[in-house]
């Protein structure tokens, strides 16, 4: 599968590879940048399964995570979309937004200016603008990303026992 180049005014966004291991491992294992995604770091082991799992996806969905970097190659995070097949109540009707950010890339604007990307990227994918995401309750940095994308709030609903906020883009 042939993952699109994507690019904007600073930032980059490929398909992601096994080089891309020790950044993407130092971005998962951050209790800062985890504490809204599953509460805990990961360990190596589940850090290497996340960059198998999407470069995955592209080869099964057509559609995956890209590895965003800089201009200057500095690792910024990864983004893009998913099936998860979350087992969570309401279901995912959509293909699924998702960001992350290295903490050095927190505060610089790279996040919205990631998820419009995508999401210009996916309204042509998929041929229609609608796309959902799931925020952790205490992630006000997040709700503000989705809202900048016309991510509109849905019924929350539960995820793994836990209060999500359900995000719908239509």
């Amino acid at each position: 599968m042939d993952i699109p180049t994507l690019e904007t005014d600073r930032l980059v966004f490929r398909g992601p590879t096994r080089d891309d291991f020790p950044d993407s491992a130092a971005m998962w294992g951050d209790p800062e940048v985890t504490r809204f995604i599953g509460g805990k770091p990961c360990t190596t082991e589940e850090s290497w399964a996340r960059l198998c799992r999407n470069v995955g996806h592209w080869a099964v969905m057509g559609y995956g995570y890209w590895v965003v970097r800089d201009r200057s190659d500095r690792f910024v995070g990864e983004v893009g979309f998913a099936t998860w097949k979350r087992e969570m109540t309401p279901a995912i009707e959509a293909p699924e937004a998702g960001w992350v950010l290295a903490t050095p890339s927190h505060g610089k604007g790279y996040a919205t200016e990631a998820v419009r990307a995508i999401l210009a990227w996916g309204e042509a994918r998929f041929g229609s603008p609608k796309s959902a995401c799931i925020i952790d309750p205490g992630n006000a940095a997040s709700v503000r990303v989705a809202e900048k994308g016309g991510f509109v709030r849905q019924r929350d609903g539960i995820y793994r026992g836990s209060p999500t906020m359900m995000f719908v883009r239509a």
